[in-house]
C-alpha cells in the first residue's frame, strides 16, 4: 500500500520527531545541549520506512523556539500527539514506527549528556512518551 502525505503532514511529523529532541536539548539546560541535540537528531535520520524519508528530506521544520521549555513543550506535546493521530489514521503501520523511532532519539539524546541520563532528562522522556500514548 502506497501512502501519499500532505506537505502539511510531512511538517507535522517533522516538528513533532525534531521537537521531541530540542525537548531534550532545553531539559539539559546548560550541561551540554547542543550534544544532547546533535545525538538526537542524528538518530532520527537512522530512521527507516515512511518515517525514516519524511525526517531525512531537506525541509525545514516550523518553528520550535520559545521563551522557555514550557513554551516550546505547548507546541511539542501536542504535535507528537497529532503526529500519531495522523499516522494511525492515514499509515497506520507506520505509527509504531514512528514512535519507536521518536523515543529511540530520546534516549539517544538522553546518553549524549556527560554522566547519563539525569532525573530532568527521565522526566522528559516520561512526558513525551506520554504524548505519543495519548493518541
Amino acid at each position: 500500500m502506497s501512502v501519499t502525505l500532505t506537505d502539511q503532514d510531512k511538517l507535522t511529523l517533522r516538528n513533532a520527531a525534531y521537537g521531541a529532541v530540542s525537548l531534550m536539548a532545553a531539559a539539559a539546560g546548560a550541561d551540554s545541549p547542543h550534544k544532547v541535540a546533535t545525538q538526537g537528531s542524528i538518530a532520527l535520520h537512522s530512521a527507516t520506512g515512511l518515517v525514516g524519508h519524511v525526517l531525512s528530506e531537506k525541509s525545514s521544520v516550523g518553528d520550535l523556539g520559545g521563551k522557555s521549555t514550557a513554551e516550546l513543550a505547548d507546541r511539542v506535546l501536542p504535535a507528537l500527539t497529532e503526529a500519531m493521530e495522523l499516522l494511525k489514521k492515514q499509515a497506520p503501520e507506520e505509527a509504531d514506527n514512528f514512535r519507536g523511532t521518536v523515543l529511540v532519539a530520546v534516549e539517544t539524546a538522553a546518553q549524549a549528556r556527560k554522566g547519563g541520563t539525569s532525573p530532568t532528562l527521565t522526566e522528559m522522556i516520561r512526558k513525551i512518551t506520554g504524548a505519543l500514548d495519548a493518541a
